[in-house]
């Protein structure tokens, strides 16, 4: 996810993107560990999206 998109998104929307996201990538981390994933730079990519939308979240905070 882009962080065009990103700033794209409602607060309410966002943080729901962010919890699924969240969970998405336990479960892929869960997944990974029992079978390897075909494509494990799925982790690093789902990682960096989380911390693209918990920066957009806080600077939506303090600019409050």
């Amino acid at each position: 996810m882009k962080i065009k998109e990103i700033r794209e998104l409602a607060d309410k929307d966002l943080r729901e993107k962010l919890e699924n996201s969240e969970a998405a990538l336990n479960q892929m981390k869960l997944n990974h560990s029992i079978t390897p994933l075909e494509n494990p730079s799925q982790i690093k990519a789902a990682r960096r999206d989380i911390a693209r939308m918990k920066t957009e979240l806080r600077q939506r905070e303090l600019n409050k």
